[in-house]
């Protein structure tokens, strides 16, 4: 029951976000948007069925897909080998943006580039609990926002605490609305915000519940934090917060 309110709550999420979507580019706000969740719906289908019923009370909450990762594979800080390897999800279909800009390819899970956030934070997810079933008894991933947004000629990847306007206010709001359906079907209790934006999302859209909500530092090689004494540093912080 739980695995197909969520399959359901994200199919839902995948429709709306798409008219947020027309409406970032029209008004100039970015100059292209994916939605992963419609276009890699087949691996993004497979990782709920395998992640969302494990029984975990724990979320850890990421800001948006990167263009390696669930851009990729529509799966939250994906990476091409932890989603053959450690998830054993392989050979799905993943089709094309709507849209798709000539700077920003789209292979599925064949995805030559690894997610660096994503072999760091599944790696030490396996270090700490086992394989995938494992995982998934402890914690489940999700995107706050299901969108990937460029800006400018070459694509620049971009978050969506860098753009403003109504537009962006109310997909961030229905993407609140989608984190509290999450966390009612799954009965979530704690969720860890991988980063402070992702942290103070949570709070915002949690505000009253009974959820703590608290923060561990992102994976990404871009933050000197997570790079400090070799990525040992980061590994403390997060498995100080992981239940």
């Amino acid at each position: 029951m739980i695995v197909e309110r969520m399959i359901g709550a994200s199919s839902t999420l995948r429709d709306d976000v798409e008219s947020f979507a027309d409406s970032l580019v029209k008004e100039g706000s970015v100059d292209a948007v994916y939605n992963p969740l419609a276009y890699a719906w087949k691996p993004h289908h497979a990782y709920l069925e395998l992640a969302s019923g494990g029984g975990a009370k724990t979320l850890l909450l990421g800001m948006n897909p990167g263009p390696h990762g669930m851009g990729q594979m529509g799966i939250p800080f994906a990476a091409t080998s932890v989603v053959r390897d450690l998830l054993k999800i392989t050979d799905l279909e993943v089709e094309q943006p709507r849209n798709p800009h000539p700077k920003r390819p789209v292979s599925g899970l064949d995805w030559p580039k690894e997610e660096v956030s994503g072999t760091r934070l599944w790696g030490l997810l396996a270090d700490e609990y086992g394989n995938a079933e494992s995982i998934f008894k402890s914690v489940f991933l999700l995107n706050h926002c299901p969108l990937m947004l460029f800006s400018g000629e070459r694509a620049t990847n971009i978050t969506p605490d860098k753009i403003t306007g109504p537009t962006t206010k109310a997909l961030l709001e229905r993407c609140d609305e989608h984190l509290r359906e999450v966390v009612e079907i799954m009965q979530i209790e704690r969720v860890i915000g991988v980063g402070r934006y992702s942290e103070k999302r949570a709070l915002d859209a949690l505000s009253g519940s009974d959820v703590s909500v608290t923060t561990c530092w992102h994976p990404s090689p871009a933050s000197p934090l997570a790079n400090r004494n070799k990525g040992e540093d980061w590994k403390k912080n997060v498995r100080n917060v992981l239940p």
